[in-house]
């Protein structure tokens, strides 16, 4: 059985939908706690396991003038606080080899960014640490070749390993989501994760940075849970359009309880048609 492990929350074969979320870059404490506060309390409500995700550093900013974040050593203090506070897991990005140690002594979940999903030396070290290792796909794979990204994680002893599902380019500045994918990721033998947010993105739609279309999110949301997924990511806000990074793709804060209430009435039906087939099976 696939199952992901970061702190206390169990995610993947026979546990309960999971949920990333947060903003996309740490902007300032102030606004990690207030999103993972009311993030948190929602999460409970539906009774989701929550673990909350930002970024101390987006070094793959479309524009060398856009806001990265905080750095390394802020981000992690402020992450730090984050989850003591709220007793949640916790997922950031790491980007360079140096960055795996100082992340893993405080973060659950270590994130390999979807454009570095090949990078060996990223992914060894991160899986070496024995945390939880969540490979995006990058947008440029297609989803049989993240086995070889997998077992460089497994190479270590490390079956703590998520694969993530961001939607694929499709000619310039648009991406897709080929639902097939995620039932062939799940044949990877790894918890599988759907990013919502970054597949309705544009990357560099927009010059300087990237678009996206975020009236969609509720739709993959809704396409990629009846598909069957183990977690689902998304970058929340509670004012998107004045967001520093990711502005256009981002999920209003306000609009979270709605998505995740269908999301949950899904899964359920899955759930429920899954028993009653084995049900009918054993009378037969």
């Amino acid at each position: 059985m696939a199952i992901a492990r970061a702190g206390k929350v169990e995610f993947g074969e026979g546990k309960p939908l999971a949920l990333i979320a947060g903003p996309c870059v740490i902007e300032s404490r102030d606004l990690c706690l207030e999103v993972g506060s009311a993030v948190s309390q929602i999460a409970e409500q539906y009774g989701i396991p929550y673990i909350f995700k930002s970024s101390f550093d987006k070094a793959n900013r479309t524009s060398v003038q856009s806001f990265r974040g905080p750095g390394l050593d802020k981000g992690l203090e402020i992450l730090a606080e984050l989850k003591s506070r709220l007793q949640v897991p916790v997922l950031t990005d790491i980007h360079e080899v140096w960055q795996v140690k100082p992340a893993s002594e405080v973060v659950d979940i270590l994130q390999i960014p979807a454009f570095l999903c090949r990078q060996t030396d990223l992914i060894v070290a991160a899986a070496k640490t024995g945390r939880c290792v969540n490979i995006k796909k990058g947008q440029f794979q297609a989803p049989w070749d993240m086995r070889n990204s997998v077992e460089k994680a497994r190479s270590t002893g490390n079956d703590n390993v998520c694969v993530t599902e961001r939607g694929v380019s499709f000619g310039y500045n648009t991406l897709v989501v080929d639902m097939t994918s995620l039932p062939i990721l799940r044949s990877l033998g790894c918890v599988v994760v759907f990013d919502a947010t970054h597949s309705v993105q544009r990357p560099g739609g927009l010059g300087q940075c990237s678009g996206g279309a975020r009236e969609f999110i509720p739709h993959l949301v809704r396409a990629a849970v009846a598909v069957g997924i183990d977690a689902l990511f998304m970058e929340v806000h509670p004012q998107p359009d004045k967001a520093l990074c990711d502005a256009a793709s981002m999920l209003s804060l306000a609009e979270l309880p709605n998505v995740l209430a269908d999301a949950i009435a899904i899964r359920k039906a899955l759930v429920s048609s899954s028993v009653g087939q084995k049900s009918s099976l054993q009378e037969d």
